[in-house]
């Protein structure tokens, strides 16, 4: 029996070891649990501490992609939507946080080129305040955690009932 391919597949990235690293873990913690099965059909979530390659290409045949990271480059507790598009043009203003090994640009890059698949998908993040060591968010994170929950929950929506990238080339 063949399985359905997951409608959207969440890599929730960062460190609760971390401060503000670990907003992301944080946030969808806090959105999955009071989401009944009907309202997230075929969501698939995934823990990466670090964004690689890899974790773009696994999510088999096409599966559009969200990102839930800290962001750099953006201001302490602000809440960014991009789409892959965006993040290939703009590499050095807002980037996932966790894309250490490689600049996220390259990271979609190599995924789309070594992929069968189409690689397309949303990043949402917030801005940190303090990535040092300890499981605290730091003020601006802590306040903004509502606004990043429902940002990550519309991102959700839209790319489960929308192809995100359908008219790339």
């Amino acid at each position: 029996m063949a399985m359905a391919r997951p409608a959207v597949r969440v890599l929730v990235c960062g460190n609760v070891d971390r401060c503000d690293d670990g907003a992301a873990i944080w946030a969808v913690s806090h959105l999955l649990p009071g989401r009944a099965a009907h309202e997230l059909p075929g969501v698939t979530v995934i823990r990466c501490g670090q964004l690689n390659v890899e974790d773009l290409m696994d999510s088999g045949a096409g599966a559009p992609l969200l990102i839930v990271d800290t962001a750099v480059g953006v201001a302490p507790g602000h809440i960014v939507t991009l789409d892959f598009d965006q993040l290939l043009a703009h590499p050095k203003q807002i980037a996932p946080h966790s894309s250490h090994a490689l600049p996220i640009d390259q990271v979609i890059g190599v995924a789309r080129e070594l992929s069968d698949a189409p690689v397309d998908g949303l990043f949402v993040g917030i801005g940190a305040h303090d990535l040092g060591y300890g499981q605290k968010l730091s003020r601006p994170v802590r306040e903004s955690m509502g606004e990043f929950v429902v940002a990550i929950q519309k991102a959700l929506m839209r790319l489960a009932s929308t192809s995100v990238g359908a008219g790339r080339e």
